[in-house]
């Protein structure tokens, strides 16, 4: 799978790391909820840290489609908040 960091890149990570990334997103979609914005900040830095040490970071000028779109590690709550399905940010 193809995950693009907004403002950073893309990385090619493996399907099998996607439930470790769940649990993290439904973290992330509870302190949305609740307005929580400094754990919402602690799990969203989180999880893009966890993707870009699982992911392999695809060359700067490779212009691959991607499967999942993230928010910058600067993306306020209200913006992350327009990003969001019912799943939250990682389908599944």
């Amino acid at each position: 799978m193809i995950v693009r960091i907004m403002g950073e890149g893309q990385v090619r990570l493996a399907d099998s790391h996607l439930a470790e990334l769940d649990k993290l997103d439904d973290e992330l979609l509870s302190e949305m909820e609740k307005g929580d914005g400094p754990g919402f900040r602690r799990t969203l830095s989180a999880l893009l840290d966890r993707v870009r040490t699982l992911g392999d970071p695809l060359p700067d000028d490779s212009l691959e489609p991607s499967e999942l779109i993230l928010p910058s590690p600067e993306a306020t709550l209200e913006e992350v908040r327009e990003l969001l399905s019912d799943d939250g940010l990682i389908p599944g």
